[in-house]
């Protein structure tokens, strides 16, 4: 269970790819004779691509528990250890550990879930970019080797900053982040380890295979079949993500303008903002999204999904006593003329949203006051007991806040205010207004909109950390031994490395990652 193996569980992504290894009479194939096998069929190489959207959604594939399901495990461990999703520590909330910090120690299995799913991923990214010849003209291979490239790069991006300092707060050239495998090291790491690369050396990675798969995906002009896979506006919408982080201003304002200017991706408006949706890849303001059948795996578990354990409208441990709710104090900071209120059941367990459906079934669950109602179930039915539903991994909105955060902090910040408060009020709240003069100011407006708009979308817990924020959870609602104050640098922040990779890849040194103890709960307030 290493990633000098990519934490081989023998996942779906695997056995998809499988018939690219042997010839039909079993005669195993060099990686020059697979290269020329798919630049005579690039057909051969779509269950491969497909295979790696496959791992946004294993059952299962790191180890036997319930809150193992992929990519959307890791949004909800990441949410669960932020200030802005509240819940329980209870049996049925499987995300427990990571709420009360108990996983700070390498030995648990939530870290491994994270840092096993997106290695798995890197291995099947890395089965394609080892395969098809990087200086290909044909528009179908280039197409699926982008594919390959962005998606890793995406792996790479959230596994920089959940493994290491962040980016802007520490020596990148001498920060160990996380090893670096492509289809170039890969055989290497996989006899004899892979030592952690810096954080530069990270973001070179994610920087390298980004500007390839833009520039593949221009050339190539090849359509996506759906929003599971990427296209050239999901890519710079990565990048725009990724020069965020690097606080490189004009460039993330540029990858920004060129997806909101290209995508053909609109923002929900006023009408619709309020109303519970999130759950189909068809909405128009999705870029990428997780795609979810009704005969995956995730879903014929019944309980071990992404709905199960957020969803306050459908069949689930949510419902059950794994409530998911907004911090008690920013539903308060919300206007009530922005709609995204409504996403969320008020003191008294109510949302004007819901239709008088939605509102029997909360009453007939005991729904607690600010619980979520901002992801519909799948079909839009009450009560659904087929947990189905896609889930969100970028919408075009994200690109406006970017683009106003970009240009205050760029040195323009009355741009930056003006392009947030046209923004918002077009699409969430008709009142709202901004004084902010300065980029820091604009910048804090900008994340206490982000708080709101991308709430259980995995985005907070990275917000928190790229802006160095304290994680101060007094006055949200939590439990008191959950109420916590830590401060902006403190070391529990960082996931530690698992314990059986340490244990397994003998470079890394004995020790990384362990010895940490849990923060202690401090007296709440209002």
């Amino acid at each position: 269970m290493k990633i000098l193996k990519y934490i081989m569980v023998v996942s779906a992504s695997l056995l998809l790819g499988s018939c690219m290894d042997t010839e039909p009479q079993g005669t195993d194939l060099t990686t020059t004779q697979k290269t020329s096998t798919v630049a005579e069929n690039p057909a051969r190489l779509a269950a491969s691509v497909a295979a790696i959207t496959a791992n946004f959604s294993q059952y299962e594939a790191i180890r036997s528990a319930h809150s193992d399901f992929g990519f959307g495990s890791i949004m909800l461990h990441l949410e669960s250890r932020g200030i802005d999703m509240v819940s329980q520590n209870i049996g049925y909330n499987w995300f427990g550990f990571s709420l009360s910090y108990d996983n700070v120690d390498n030995s648990y299995g939530n870290d491994r879930e994270i840092w096993g799913t997106l290695y798995n991923q890197i291995y099947s990214a890395n089965a394609v970019t080892a395969v098809v010849d990087s200086m290909t003209t044909d528009s179908q291979l280039q197409y699926y080797l982008a594919q390959a490239l962005a998606i890793r790069a995406f792996d790479y991006f959230n596994l920089v900053q959940i493994y290491a300092p962040t980016y802007g707060y520490t020596d990148v050239d001498k920060t160990a982040a996380v090893p670096v495998i492509t289809e170039k090291n890969k055989d290497e790491a996989a006899t004899n380890g892979c030592a952690r690369a810096s954080v530069a050396g990270v973001y070179k990675q994610i920087l390298s295979d980004l500007d390839r798969a833009i520039t593949l995906l221009g050339k190539s002009g090849v359509s996506r079949d759906d929003k599971r896979y990427v296209d050239i506006n999901v890519a710079h919408a990565i990048r725009a993500r990724v020069y965020l982080v690097m606080r490189n201003w004009k460039a993330a304002l540029e990858d920004a303008e060129y997806v909101i200017s290209n995508s053909g991706a609109t923002p929900k408006d006023l009408g619709n903002a309020g109303t519970p949706s999130f759950n189909s890849m068809t909405e128009n303001d999705w870029l990428w999204g997780i795609k979810i059948s009704e005969t995956d795996d995730v879903v014929k578990s019944g309980i071990v999904n992404w709905p199960s354990h957020m969803g306050s409208l459908c069949y689930g441990y949510a419902t059950v006593g794994g409530w998911r709710r907004i911090n008690k104090k920013l539903f308060n900071s919300i206007p009530s003329s922005d709609k995204r209120k409504t996403w969320f059941l008020d003191e008294n367990a109510s949302s004007s949203s819901l239709t008088a459906a939605q509102n029997n079934y909360l009453a007939e669950q005991a729904a607690p006051a600010y619980a979520q109602v901002k992801f519909a179930p799948y079909k839009d039915v009450a009560g659904q007991s087929t947990n189905a539903q896609d889930i969100p991994l970028i919408r075009v909105e994200e690109m406006y806040y970017i683009k106003a955060e970009a240009e205050a902090m760029g040195g323009n910040a009355s741009k930056g205010a003006q392009d947030l408060v046209s923004f918002v009020r077009q699409y969430r709240d008709p009142a709202y207004s901004l004084s902010a003069t300065t980029g820091e100011a604009v910048q804090e407006a900008v994340y206490q909109q982000r708080r709101v708009e991308f709430w259980g979308e995995g985005l907070s817990w990275f917000d928190l950390i790229r802006l160095n924020k304290d994680f101060d959870r007094r006055g949200g609602g939590f439990d008191a031994n959950d109420c916590f104050d830590i401060k902006a640098g403190d070391k529990v922040l960082i996931w530690p490395i698992p314990e059986n990779e340490v244990q397994y890849n003998k470079l890394i040194p004995t020790g990384t990652g362990g010895g940490l103890s849990k923060p202690t709960a401090v007296a709440d307030k209002d």
